[in-house]
């Protein structure tokens, strides 16, 4: 007889759709925002610019790997961008990191129904919206590597 593989809590999948708030985006916590050499390069092209001014005006090194940096005194992230009358939303949303496409489904959101709740308290498109499939759910938590085509 084979062992059977333990399920995860959200195995019956979990809605979720982005409303455009930016919370996911805005501090007050401090965190990095990794980004990769490939959307590196995708978020200059993006803005029009130079890989090196990309790199130098939005980006800090931490070890060997890089963050967008974030605003002094908010916390937010560089790019969340307020278009007034109360909206606000991502500069490069179309060509933004992997970290930032893969929102909610991170590993730490979804230990427990508890801490995706509390992710819920935050963000108002978590448990609304479309249903993502467990199988859909653990790709995006576990992809690494920036979408072939954002």
């Amino acid at each position: 007889m084979g062992l059977l593989k333990a399920g995860k809590w959200y195995d019956q999948g979990l809605r979720f759709e982005c409303t455009g708030c930016g919370n996911c985006c805005a501090g007050p916590e401090e965190g990095y925002i990794w980004i990769s050499r490939v959307e590196i390069e995708r978020a200059a092209g993006f803005l029009q610019m130079s890989i090196k001014s990309f790199e130098e005006k939005f980006l800090i090194r931490v070890g060997f790997r890089k963050s967008i940096i974030e605003h002094p005194t908010t916390c937010d992230c560089i790019f969340l961008t307020d278009f007034g009358n109360g909206s606000r939303g991502c500069m490069i949303y179309p060509v933004r990191p992997t970290q930032c496409r893969t929102w909610p489904f991170w590993t730490e959101n979804l230990r427990t129904p508890q801490t995706w709740q509390r992710a819920g308290a935050r963000c108002p498109g978590i448990n609304r919206g479309p249903l993502f499939t467990g199988e859909q759910i653990e790709q995006r938590r576990t992809q690494k590597e920036p979408d072939p085509n954002p």
